[in-house]
């Protein structure tokens, strides 16, 4: 129901996404985690793909600001989820790796976190999730937000 003749605020996009978001964060606390956020879990999975990576590049990846990505990473590594140590070849830069519990966290979640997909789209064919997720990229793209908030 958000045709442009459904009722206030159903017709707003903003509406419907706030909506989203709540019904993902509690199928998430209910399925996946409720000690590891889903941002948590995103950090967890791009340090697993780019290890060694920065906080700056890691808030960058996630598209989280510079507040946002050193209270993230904080709360981590006081959890023993990462490690933070300095370069060696650039003692201004942080990197961060996962921890052994890090990483078993994550191979501990990624499962649960592909099988929440069908829970929150399941009123979409393959097809339209697909379409969804392409779509809400398109979208983020075209605010320009994307770029402010890395």
């Amino acid at each position: 129901m958000s045709s442009p003749e459904a009722p206030e605020p159903l017709r707003y996009t903003g509406h419907l996404l706030r909506r989203a978001q709540q019904v993902h964060l509690a199928v998430w606390q209910r399925e996946v985690s409720t000690e590891v956020t889903s941002v948590q879990f995103a950090a967890l999975a791009v340090l697993d793909r780019l290890p060694g990576a920065s906080q700056a590049e890691l808030g960058a990846d996630l598209f989280l600001d510079r507040s946002t990505i050193a209270d993230v990473v904080s709360r981590m590594v006081r959890r023993g989820l990462l490690a933070r140590e300095q370069d060696t070849t650039d003692k201004r830069r942080n990197v961060l790796s996962l921890t052994a519990a890090g990483r078993v966290t994550l191979e501990t979640l990624r499962p649960r976190v592909e099988a929440i997909e069908p829970l929150l789209t399941g009123g979409l064919t393959s097809a339209e999730r697909t379409d969804l997720r392409k779509l809400l990229d398109k979208m983020l793209a075209g605010t320009g937000e994307q770029g402010l908030l890395g």
